[in-house]
């Protein structure tokens, strides 16, 4: 949506509006049983002034719960009533042969995969963060990415106003620092197979503590890789990525605490699909994530990969009440099956045998640890699955269903959680405008 005077200065408004109904039956997280339900509510308006290569934009974000109850582990990645998501002044323009555009102020960032840093899509509040973001693209295809940046702290952060929807001003963390490059090569193996990108990034957390935020004193350099050939009709694709993480930090956030742990930890991603080019355009892919675990809670190191910014629905399935896994201390080999029966609709249904990949480290999310490893390592067997429908422009109604069939670990960890399986349902309608 766009209108423009005479002087050529022109004001775009784009939003969304969802609405989405969960539930949960059979608990997985520490110290919880039952089952669970929640309605969210999201709603965004962005409105950007535009004139000569130059955008000054502001976004609004609401979103809250109803329905939940006090069982219901809600946190301000669920409720983040009326806030500023995105203040910013961008210019865009040419730089030799180049494009390049740079946005500073708070603003939302994803870059590549979005397995390093992502606006995300499904979570109910969309994580913002406040710097500058630099973008070239050759004529070719090449992009470069680079980053500084610092976390937005999302308030309410007190379980009673989340759960009461009580709006609170989002705040910048400006002792958590980020920086990042990453380039992106486009069509780099043009002897292999046509379109395929190879990708290669840094990125840099720095931590201190503050006066109202304690952390746990990060100190990350992260280097990594990808080769990515994109799915398409009639032929094979791939999406390999890695990470090395290494530095150090503390062993909690407790400001008195000033152990110094050494930090060395991996991630790998690694997918291969084929698309046939037939009715329902059918991909099936053989996946398998990788996100090493600590394996002993009591010496000076510490080899947990840790998610920081970046997203996890795409590849390891429904989150918000549900989402058992994570990429920390996991080993999680599977496959996937998607299907686009018109072009109005998709589909897809996962399947992941789930295992820790340090049987002496937790299963993050739900919170449970055998340090002494005598529960083994097989958290379960993960289902997943979604269908969209867009019956009109901008409209779009998605179904999914989960369920995580306990293992050995799960049965026998101290603490376990109640019954043998967690499933999980959603219904959402969302408009985009």
């Amino acid at each position: 949506m766009a209108a423009q005077d005479g002087s050529g200065l022109s004001l775009h408004l784009a939003g969304e509006a969802r609405v989405r109904y969960e539930s949960l039956d059979g608990q997985f997280r520490a110290g919880r049983t039952g089952s669970d339900q929640a309605l969210f509510t999201r709603a965004l308006l962005l409105a950007e002034l535009r004139r000569s290569g130059w955008a000054a934009g502001v976004e609004l974000q609401d979103s809250e719960a109803f329905l939940d109850d006090a069982g219901t582990p809600l946190s301000s990645s669920y409720v983040n009533p009326i806030d500023v998501l995105q203040a910013y002044v961008r210019w865009q323009g040419a730089t030799g042969n180049w494009t390049t555009s740079a946005t500073f102020g708070r603003q939302t960032v994803s870059i590549g995969s979005k397995r390093q840093i992502e606006r995300v899509s499904y979570a109910n509040v969309v994580k913002n963060y406040s710097g500058v973001h630099v973008v070239a693209e050759s004529p070719r295809g090449d992009l470069v990415h680079v980053v500084g940046l610092v976390p937005v702290g999302r308030f309410p952060s007190n379980r009673q106003e989340i759960g009461d929807n009580v709006p609170s001003a989002d705040e910048e963390q400006w002792q958590r620092r980020i920086g990042g490059v990453h380039y992106r090569r486009a069509n780099a193996l043009p002897v292999l197979a046509d379109d395929v990108w190879l990708e290669g990034f840094v990125y840099a957390l720095h931590e201190d503590d503050a006066a109202d935020v304690q952390t746990p004193n990060r100190r990350y350099v992260q280097p990594g890789g990808r080769l990515y050939r994109a799915p398409a009709a009639g032929r094979w694709d791939a999406d390999v990525e890695g990470a090395a993480r290494f530095g150090s930090r503390r062993t909690s956030s407790d400001a008195e605490n000033t152990r110094d742990l050494d930090v060395f930890a991996t991630m790998l991603f690694a997918a291969v699909g084929y698309s046939w080019d037939v009715l329902w355009q059918p991909r099936l892919a053989a996946e398998w994530y990788w996100a090493s675990g600590d394996d002993d809670p009591a010496d000076d190191e510490f080899g947990q990969y840790e998610r920081l910014f970046g997203g996890r629905r795409t590849d390891l399935g429904n989150t918000s009440l549900h989402g058992p896994l994570t990429p920390a201390n996991l080993n999680a080999p599977g496959a996937r099956l998607e299907v686009k029966p018109t072009t109005a609709t998709d589909a897809r249904i996962a399947y992941s045998a789930a295992f820790l990949a340090s049987e002496t480290d937790e299963w993050v999310i739900a919170d449970l640890r055998d340090p002494a490893g005598r529960s083994g390592s097989f958290i379960g067997h993960a289902l997943d699955g979604r269908a969209r429908w867009r019956p009109h422009e901008g409209v779009e109604i998605e179904m999914g269903a989960s369920a995580l069939f306990f293992g050995e670990f799960a049965d026998r960890v101290p603490g376990a959680p109640e019954g043998q399986r967690t499933l999980f349902g959603y219904a959402q309608v969302s408009w985009v405008f």
